[in-house]
């Protein structure tokens, strides 16, 4: 017995389960460098297009910096990087928030609509081809389902947006 109560049996993971969160990590490994390559062409990474994707969706093309980190599930610094990547390529610009002064707003530029709507199809294409071809309704509605039980259990406070609500979620059911 361990201290907390349990067996070192109850705690190690059964075959199946070491099976599932293998093919889950190699998922987590593999998926963005495969969305960068097809993505290429664009002239974007998958980061890059979740984060104009991100301010595509928002009000006015625009969120403080803290928002969108919690929207694109990024650090600050990862996000500043890229942010600045993006500024020079003239596809966003920072700019002052008017609510807080102390905080900073990413802005979608004109540029960085045609950028996003050039890479949508793109995009698109290499999710349906990668993750959704060969799934039906039930087996994509099943995908959601158990990546947003996962995704609550590793944010139980909920501070990432994709957890809580996402224009991606599906709509709750009754």
């Amino acid at each position: 017995m361990t201290t907390t109560g349990t067996t070192r049996s109850a705690v190690a993971l059964q075959q199946s389960e070491r099976v599932a969160v293998a093919r889950l990590h190699a998922l987590l490994e593999l998926l963005p460098a495969a969305l960068d390559q097809q993505l290429a062409p664009a002239g974007l990474t998958s980061f890059e297009f979740t984060l104009l994707e991100a301010l595509a969706e928002a009000d006015h093309h625009r969120l403080r910096l803290s928002a969108l980190a919690a929207r694109t599930n990024a650090t600050l610094p990862r996000l500043s990087r890229v942010v600045t990547g993006l500024q020079r390529k003239g596809l966003v610009d920072r700019v002052p928030c008017e609510q807080d002064a102390r905080a900073t707003n990413a802005v979608l530029t004109a540029a960085g609509t045609a950028a996003y709507a050039d890479a949508r199809p793109l995009h698109d294409r290499a999710v349906r081809t990668m993750i959704l071809d060969g799934l039906d309704g039930d087996d994509v509605d099943r995908l959601a389902d158990l990546t947003l039980a996962v995704l609550r259990r590793l944010d139980p406070g909920r501070r990432l947006d994709v957890t809580a609500t996402c224009s991606a979620d599906p709509a709750p059911r009754p």
